[in-house]
């Protein structure tokens, strides 16, 4: 059982995905994953470059009081919000993780992203190749009290993300996010080899989406680009509130 209801999550957008977003989902999910976030200069030089082709992205002066300004406007938000941050290093993280437990909020760690300049900073898609790392901000997020999840992609050649999730899982993660691709099995066999909620995304759209993921023991979905449309929302909604009500009669 994830801890949230309903078992439905809005997956962080860079540079979009803030306080007003989450609120405004409020009626449809059960947790918001706001940012994603650059926390060190590494990583904050890399979304600079993001930046300089286009791409949005969140570049406030001081990120760690950005995240605490963020939740503490949604302090009295009907939603768990949570947090997606990118670092190298371990220092900011300590200090984004104290500020989430604060709030009572998720702090998610990005083994995520793929784009080319977040990879040569050392995080997103080079942490899922680099277990021992992403196993280390794990505990350091812990060490600082927060709640944390960690934001997986499938299909990244050499990774094994099903043993990659139960080191996760031993190091101290709550609960796994898995970007399933177009590897939607990837879900069951990541259940089948860890205890914690598994939070499966990627083209969650409508019952049939929802049903299939479910049905590979994912204990939430995640909506992603349209999270800020609420026909979509509430499909998903309902149809993962009718799964989970039926799965309580049988």
């Amino acid at each position: 059982m994830t801890p949230f209801e309903p078992q439905v999550a809005l997956a962080s957008l860079s540079g979009e995905a803030d306080a007003a977003w989450a609120r405004a989902a409020t009626p449809f999910a059960g947790a918001a994953f706001l940012g994603g976030i650059a926390l060190d200069e590494r990583t904050r030089s890399a979304a600079r470059e993001l930046v300089d082709r286009d791409r949005t992205e969140f570049l406030p002066p001081d990120p760690v009081a950005f995240i605490d300004d963020q939740l503490r406007s949604l302090a009295d938000a009907d939603i768990r919000a949570g947090f997606n941050v990118r670092t190298a290093t371990l220092e900011p993280l300590g200090r984004a993780a104290a500020v989430c437990a604060d709030r009572g909020a998720i702090l998610e760690l990005n083994a995520h992203c793929r784009q080319a300049e977040m990879c040569a900073a050392g995080t997103g898609e080079t942490l899922l190749r680099d277990g021992d790392r992403l196993c280390e901000q794990v505990r350091t997020a812990r060490e600082h009290g927060a709640t944390v999840s960690v934001k997986l992609r499938a299909e990244v050649a050499g990774v094994d993300l099903p043993a990659l999730a139960a080191r996760l899982e031993a190091a101290g993660a709550a609960m796994v996010h898995v970007d399933a691709m177009d590897s939607e099995e990837v879900v069951r066999d990541v259940t089948a080899r860890t205890a914690v909620p598994v939070i499966a995304n990627n083209e969650v759209r409508d019952r049939e989406s929802v049903e299939e993921y479910l049905s590979y023991g994912a204990a939430a979905v995640s909506v992603g680009r349209p999270s800020d449309d609420p026909r979509v929302l509430e499909r998903v909604r309902d149809a993962t509130e009718a799964w989970f009500a039926q799965e309580a009669q049988a």
